[in-house]
């Protein structure tokens, strides 16, 4: 594990997997995770995006979880920020562009006659361009749909793991995310809108 200070927005939340037999680190929205060896990084995603980076000569893989495609450039609960993150640690620790390659998660809507903001399908849209324009391949991705998400990646083989939710206490919280995300989409997109 980790014992140098943490970055600002690095993931901090880390416990004990007994499935995998592994230390594990939690990714919260505006997140990410860099690392290699046994360690697992884990989120939980509903329109939200997680997006899994590996460098397959180094054995290293980092992942982020980012609300909104666009906002706040200094936050990582949006896009191109998160994305600047995650691509940033993974170069300070050797990573090459040219050998990175993604899979990608999330972009749901969970929110039922939230069509027109679809902040889901706008973070997938974002991210499968931004990939795109980086010319970082995508290898994987399970992506919208309807339901929930939770994640595990193994950032020393590359390995994600993807379960989907049915109704629970963790969907329940991933819910009140949601509504919270699509608020800010609501208010930023046409100014002052209260959801209900």
């Amino acid at each position: 594990m980790r014992t140098q200070p943490r970055q600002p927005s690095e993931a901090s939340f880390f416990w004990y997997e007994t499935r995998f037999e592994r230390i594990a680190v939690k990714v919260l929205p505006g997140e990410y995770s860099v690392g290699g060896g046994d360690t697992l990084i884990a989120t939980t995603l509903g329109s939200c995006i997680a997006v899994c980076l590996w460098d397959r000569e180094l054995r290293l893989g980092g992942l982020n979880h980012f609300m909104l495609p666009d906002g706040d450039q200094s936050s990582g609960r949006y896009g191109a920020y998160a994305m600047e993150l995650l691509l940033n640690e993974m170069m300070k620790r050797g990573a090459e562009r040219a050998r990175l390659q993604a899979k990608i998660f999330g972009g749901a809507r969970v929110i039922a006659g939230m069509g027109t903001l679809n902040v889901g399908e706008r973070n997938t849209r974002f991210v499968q361009r931004y990939l795109a324009t980086e010319q970082i391949p995508v290898v994987g991705e399970d992506v919208l749909d309807t339901c929930p998400r939770k994640v595990c990646f193994f950032p020393d083989s590359g390995k994600a793991m993807v379960k989907r939710l049915g109704a629970s206490v963790e969907t329940g919280a991933l819910w009140r995310q949601e509504r919270a995300a699509a608020q800010r989409a609501v208010s930023s997109a046409t100014g002052s809108v209260e959801l209900f």
